[in-house]
């Protein structure tokens, strides 16, 4: 490997420590919720919005964060991001309210928008050849950020547990869920002093006319190339200044780019819609509906971490060679399969309480309260949740759910386990990292803030909603329902990228202007013939 892509590629690694930040903040919360949910009193739509406040400030983020970087440059607004991480997870690991978590965990989303940016960035420092590798870098850290999570959620649930010293001395014993928050502060710290040593975006440069800055970047990324030539094919493309932000939004709603917006919605969705948040952000509430209970549950939630990891190397692995769509479409199939195991899993289970059950239960007063229970058979989660709630009222049912639930399942919890792990691997093979780089490739250069950020925005959106309901599901429609209607939308999502995208790989991102541009008026004079 030559020098300068070790150049390119080290660039982006620190870039993509924003990402690896995101997957910790965003999956943190999976272990955080239950305590916080007793320590606050929240019901569900609480419990949803604690999860989902991120993204919801991820949609204003990802709004911003596009334009802005226009005007200002990638460089100085992906600090500014760094900067909103090392306060968010100050503030969250030493709230004191419901409230004051909820606007700790907005301002991280705010900070979500380094998945707008960090694609953008690397997109225009790598070459053609490894740029889906590079782009695949930043979906890489988001799923060791998940793993780690998992993993510090796992052992410092363990420390609390018993009677170290050391735990003690820590306050782990009593703050638990606050050491969760808190070690967010070391890597956000870390990123906010790393990106002060990447050079700005060269391609942001040119566009802004500022060409002599621009050229030993080039240099430097691209030395087997005449950086002058680079340079005046960037502005032969691109001219050499930006364009008003309302004259950049109007070219991107025009007919010329309506395939390209058309693509970047679909795959934007398709991420979310499939459900992938509801199971990062929620995977110990997941496995607990499977009977397992909450120290198994936390265990288990490693290995989703886990699969996760491998399964993006292997995205990156192929991503170049085998191309954007194929793992697209495999990567669908496998959520179909897998979402359809997890249901069935869930619709076949019955829940039974019986007098053995019952006396292994930790509190007395709710061994007393479903004696009127014990033997009856429920036939889903949902109705026998209802039953807990007539029984014990909702705060106490939800305070020993898992715990209930463990006493009462008659479940498969291997075929959930086989599910959960199925579409895991699917997403992180696929949807995962396929996305970002196709987004990264499909707007041209000058509309490629805007674009992005209004794509970030849908896809933010729609992320907010899946997390922010699926308690509510849950309680209210069960389990199987809910995987069920994950499992349908990602049948449409495979029917749509099938029909629309083409494959981008191998092709610099001038050459994709064209390409698309191509077929924007081949799609144009089809329409005209038709009508």
């Amino acid at each position: 490997m030559s020098h300068s892509v070790s150049t390119s590629i080290f660039y982006a690694v620190v870039v993509a420590l924003g990402g690896f930040i995101f997957g910790f903040d965003a999956s943190v919360i999976s272990g955080v919720v239950g305590f916080v949910t007793t320590e606050f009193q929240l019901n569900e739509w609480q419990q949803g919005f604690v999860v989902s406040a991120p993204t919801l400030g991820a949609v204003v983020g990802s709004l911003f964060a596009g334009p802005l970087s226009d005007i200002y440059g990638r460089k100085k607004i992906l600090i500014t991001i760094a900067a909103l991480y090392v306060i968010s997870a100050i503030l969250s690991a030493f709230s004191v309210s419901y409230f004051m978590l909820v606007m700790a965990r907005m301002i991280g989303g705010l900070a979500f928008a380094s998945l707008v940016l960090a694609p953008m960035y690397i997109a225009e420092i790598s070459p053609a050849k490894y740029r889906g590798k590079m782009i695949s870098i930043n979906q890489f850290n988001i799923v060791v950020g998940f793993s780690v999570a998992y993993f510090a959620n796992y052992y410092l649930l363990k420390m609390s547990g018993g009677a170290s010293e050391l735990a003690i001395t820590l306050g782990i014993t009593e703050n638990v869920w606050r050491w969760m928050l808190g070690l967010e502060i070391v890597p956000a710290f870390l990123y906010f002093i790393l990106l002060f040593i990447i050079p700005e975006s060269p391609r942001w440069l040119i566009c802004n006319g500022q060409q002599q800055k621009a050229k030993p970047v080039l240099e430097k990324l691209f030395p087997e190339q005449n950086s002058q030539q680079l340079i005046s094919e960037i502005e032969q493309q691109h001219g050499d200044e930006l364009p008003p932000l309302l004259t950049r939004l109007k070219t991107l709603f025009s007919k010329n780019m309506r395939l390209i917006l058309v693509i970047g919605l679909v795959v934007g969705i398709c991420q979310q819609i499939t459900g992938v948040n509801a199971v990062y952000f929620y995977a110990p509430s997941i496995f607990e509906q499977s009977g397992i209970g909450q120290d198994a549950a936390f265990s288990q939630a490693i290995w989703v971490g886990i699969i996760n990891v491998v399964f993006t190397i292997l995205a990156m692995l192929l991503i170049d060679k085998l191309g954007r769509k194929p793992l697209m479409l495999i990567g669908l199939s496998g959520v179909v399969i897998s979402m359809s195991i997890a249901a069935y899993g869930f619709h076949q289970a019955s829940y039974q309480l019986t007098p053995q059950s019952v006396g292994k239960l930790t509190n007395e007063q709710v061994q007393n309260n479903v004696e009127p229970i014990i033997g009856v058979m429920y036939p889903s989660d949902l109705a026998f949740k209802e039953a807990l709630n007539e029984n014990l009222g909702e705060e106490v049912a939800r305070q020993y759910q898992a715990e209930l639930i463990q006493a009462a399942a008659n479940i498969n919890p291997l075929l959930i386990m086989i599910g959960i792990l199925g579409f895991v691997a699917s997403f992180a093979v696929s949807l995962g990292p396929v996305m970002w780089v196709l987004l990264a490739e499909i707007f041209p250069n000058q509309l490629r803030g805007v674009g992005i950020a209004f794509v970030g925005l849908v896809n933010s959106a729609v992320s907010f909603t899946v997390q922010f309901v699926f308690p509510w599901e849950l309680a209210n429609i069960g389990t199987a329902l809910t995987f069920s209607i994950y499992g349908v939308f990602a049948v449409i999502g495979f029917v749509l990228i099938y029909k629309l995208l083409p494959e981008t790989k191998g092709k610099s991102l001038e050459e994709l202007e064209q390409v698309f541009n191509s077929d924007n008026k081949v799609q144009h004079r089809q329409s005209l013939a038709v009508s």
